[in-house]
């Protein structure tokens, strides 16, 4: 390693951030990656530690001891040339993936991780500004056709690969915009679009038609999905016409919650608010939902609520209340027990620390409503002592103009894998394995699924794994054989 005493004498540095007061007042991206001194400071304190087991805490298995030692040494070409030889976009893992690597971190067995993501952030933003991110257009056409549905980070990822593997890749999207939810799912102010456009462009520039606006199968018919398609393309058609098929539509179907006062005006899922709202700030159309001089509950307590958290906050709520099913768990993690796993432990994210009131073992019994608005939650506290949740008989109602439902998604639409006829797994998702022969094939021919439509809602970074796996298992189906990594 560049400095094998670096773990001695360097603490842990966190990425700079706006101040929360400053930063409500726009979606703007607030977060500052660390200067090249400081990258290097902290890359100096990745250990020689014989086994890297933030390797494998990666979910795409990143390369991390080499470019934190060539971070350390200065040399941000090689960086920029590992850490993509894992990574398609680390763009946008250096800024939202919530980093199990660090989980996974020697150091964090009994003190600070090495701060991985921040190197990361660092790479790639300094490798866009040396212009060493370019296109990599296959020097041979292999003639085949492959079509992508879905261009979250799963399809873009299999896009890329496939392109690069010669092959002529369209990618169907039934939003205006590509992207998936890295798009309309996540604010602004945590991934700026000029990110997700400046990798369109460069996948562009590699070969990659991109069709937005169209529907594959059927139009979805259930309520809080985004979908701007002016044209239907069926499933016999795609088959019809291209070489191979990968699904990569995401996991869309939110959760849903069943109790009385669910009609009321104002309960809405948590994607009606967020996803207009990012076309708001993309200039494509206003939000109908404000949180503006409001008493907002968000029920959940996941990354797409505190999402829901920072944009309230930014419209203007008058207060802003997250409930979680499940009990609050301990501010610091039992260490020995879980390393090196992803450990149990609360969690503050930078849109809790702008203003929010958090409830833990909550389970909403009613919603209240007024002229037929909801104007306030019934809540009965549970207790988890016994492992189940079990109702205390202690209830609440808390003031609520806005109710915001962030419980997760439950499957994939699936109005697109009965078109194509693809069989399910016991939770709604498409039935594909990643162990032996025939990886990420479904039971329809030529037809694959890969990302969160075929092992439900996850991280982007997962979704990314997928996308380069089942882009080889594709090119070894079309090719007999193939050289891209898995």
């Amino acid at each position: 390693m560049g400095k094998p005493t670096g773990f001695m004498e360097f603490q842990r540095l966190s990425e700079g951030a706006e101040p929360a007061q400053d930063r409500i007042k726009h979606y703007k991206e607030f977060t500052l990656h660390l200067s090249d001194a400081e990258a290097g400071q902290q890359a100096a304190r990745c250990m020689d530690c014989g086994v890297p087991f933030c390797n494998n805490g990666c979910p795409v298995n990143n390369i991390i001891p080499d470019w934190n030692d060539l971070v350390y040494r200065g040399n941000w070409a090689e960086a920029s040339a590992v850490l993509h030889s894992t990574n398609n976009f680390p763009d946008f893992t250096g800024r939202i993936c919530p980093a199990p690597c660090e989980a996974a971190c020697t150091l964090n067995i009994d003190g600070d991780a090495v701060g991985i993501k921040s190197i990361e952030h660092a790479i790639i933003d300094k490798a866009w500004e040396l212009g060493l991110v370019k296109p990599q257009p296959a020097a041979v056409k292999t003639g085949k056709k492959v079509a992508v549905v879905g261009s979250g980070p799963a399809g873009l990822a299999a896009a890329q690969q496939l392109a690069r593997a010669g092959h002529a890749v369209t990618v169907f999207e039934k939003s205006s915009r590509i992207g998936g939810l890295l798009r309309y799912g996540i604010p602004d102010f945590k991934l700026d679009k000029t990110t997700i456009d400046r990798r369109v462009a460069q996948l562009e520039a590699e070969g990659v038609v991109f069709r937005t606006k169209v529907c594959v199968g059927a139009k979805p018919e259930t309520v809080g999905i985004n979908d701007d398609a002016l044209e239907v393309v069926t499933a016999d058609q795609l088959k019809a016409e291209f070489d191979a098929v990968v699904l990569a539509a995401g996991s869309e179907v939110p959760r849903d919650l069943s109790v009385p006062g669910r009609q009321l005006e104002g309960v809405h899922y948590a994607l009606e608010f967020l996803v207009p709202q990012n076309k708001e700030v993309a200039g494509d159309e206003k939000n109908p939902i404000s949180a503006a001089g409001k008493h907002v509950v968000v029920i959940g307590g996941g990354d797409t609520g505190s999402d829901c958290v920072g944009t309230s906050n930014r419209h203007g709520a008058l207060s802003v209340t997250q409930f979680e099913l499940l009990p609050q768990p301990p501010k610091v993690e039992n260490r020995p027990l879980t390393w090196p796993y992803w450990p149990l432990k609360m969690r503050t994210s930078s849109s809790h620390e702008e203003g929010c009131e958090r409830d833990f073992a909550v389970s909403t019994k009613e919603l209240i409503g007024e002229n037929g608005k909801v104007k306030a939650l019934k809540a009965v506290r549970l207790d988890w002592s016994s492992g189940k949740p079990l109702e205390t008989g202690h209830e609440f109602e808390l003031k609520a103009d806005l109710v915001l439902l962030a419980m997760g998604f439950t499957n994939p639409v699936h109005s697109l894998l009965d078109a194509f006829g693809v069989e399910k797994d016991a939770r709604g998702n498409a039935k594909a394995t990643t162990d032996g022969a025939g990886c990420y094939a479904t039971n329809v021919p030529k037809v694959f699924a890969a990302g969160d439509v075929r092992r439900g809602q996850s991280l982007v970074v997962w979704a990314i794994r997928e996308g380069r796996q089942a882009a080889r298992e594709v090119d070894a189906f079309l090719m007999g054989s193939s050289v891209l990594p898995r």
